[in-house]
């Protein structure tokens, strides 16, 4: 959604007794709205003019790559990466500034696989490439009245549109491109995605990407009524229990409708008995410490009931923690963590052990 390039800073957290986040080094001052965690100490980040960098040390170095032909002024929305050599690059934008290049030789080189066809008004909200076989998805904004949704089955080397049925919008209704995660597809291939606008949040979801079977849709208790309020991103966990959040991201502070949980794999939702303290662009679980986090402009977020209690996370100024290291980031890729002006950080799983 078009809304979304205004936004976006988000953050990092601390508890009383630990960091949550460690800060790293990008070397660069790009705002950084793309992160995915390969594993083995592979990571890759993504953002603004043209900017994606890659490290292969769990963190300690990120390398800057090579810019892709004529991304110069493109903003790198979402990354998906195979290993530390191949990965897939969104950018978001109007009609064609709206694209898919990959590299396959560790980010010197890169191809332009896909751009946006649906020009003017076409714009590419989330991508997601499963790693264990060659599929994935690409999600985009309404064009003539419907989302967009095309897939690959080939590592992303071609992208064909579907005939998913369901996928018509609500007047004023989008995705937020704001951390890649406003789409979710887990292991059995069930795909959903949030929506935002005036008509209301949504979750979107469709069985095994069923061409015979249409999208479901539930309304999600959370912030509507504006075009730059609704769900901006959601996870699943152990297929049972989902998590929205989001809220208004021109009120930063404002708590109310920030977040929305089920317990009963989207059946029914409910609204955050305790909510975040504000506006949240990225949710993220963590399996190790059986802890979800979440991040806004404002401050992180954490919680250990699946959604219905939110507990916010602040530095500890006695332990010499960075004031500022439970916010301004845009997305998680856990352990990482990224945000405006080259902020990277990294989770401390200690800190998060109850």
């Amino acid at each position: 959604m078009r809304t979304s390039l205004a936004v976006l800073a988000i953050l990092a957290a601390t508890t009383s007794s630990h960091a949550q986040w460690t800060l790293l080094a990008s070397n660069t001052t790009a705002d950084l709205r793309g992160i995915h965690n390969v594993g083995n100490g592979v990571a890759w980040a993504s953002g603004t003019n043209g900017t994606i960098l890659r490290t292969e040390d769990a963190g300690y170095v990120w390398q800057s790559c090579s810019i892709p032909p004529g991304a110069e002024k493109l903003d790198f929305r979402g990354i998906q990466a195979f290993d530390a050599n191949t990965a897939i690059v969104m950018s978001s934008g109007p009609g064609d500034q709206s694209r898919l290049y990959r590299t396959t030789d560790g980010c010197h080189s890169w191809k332009l696989l896909f751009a946006n066809p649906d020009s003017p008004d076409g714009f590419f909200d989330a991508l997601y490439l499963n790693p264990a076989d060659k599929n994935g998805d690409l999600l985009g904004d309404p064009v003539q009245g419907s989302f967009r949704h095309w897939e690959t089955s080939d590592q992303g080397n071609t992208w064909s549109p579907t005939k998913l049925r369901g996928l018509e919008a609500q007047k004023d209704e989008g995705v937020f491109a704001a951390s890649n995660s406003s789409m979710f597809i887990d292991e059995r291939y069930f795909l959903g995605f949030v929506t935002g606008g005036p008509s209301g949040p949504r979750v979107l979801t469709n069985e095994e990407a069923s061409e015979t079977e249409a999208f479901k849709s539930h309304k999600l208790p959370m912030k509507s009524g504006s075009q730059s309020a609704g769900a901006f991103s959601i996870d699943e966990r152990d297929r049972c229990c989902w998590i929205a959040v989001g809220g208004e991201y021109t009120r930063p502070d404002d708590s109310s409708g920030t977040a929305a949980f089920t317990h009963d794999a989207g059946k029914t939702w409910h609204a955050s008995t305790t909510p975040p303290h504000g506006y949240r662009s990225s949710v993220a679980y963590d399996p190790t410490t059986k802890t979800w986090i979440t991040v806004g402009p404002n401050g992180t977020d954490i919680s250990t009931d699946d959604g219905k209690n939110w507990q916010a996370l602040h530095p500890n100024a006695a332990l010499h923690e960075t004031p500022d290291a439970d916010r301004n980031w845009n997305a998680l890729s856990l352990p990482f963590v990224v945000g405006p002006h080259g902020r990277i950080g990294k989770l401390d799983e200690t800190a998060l052990k109850h």
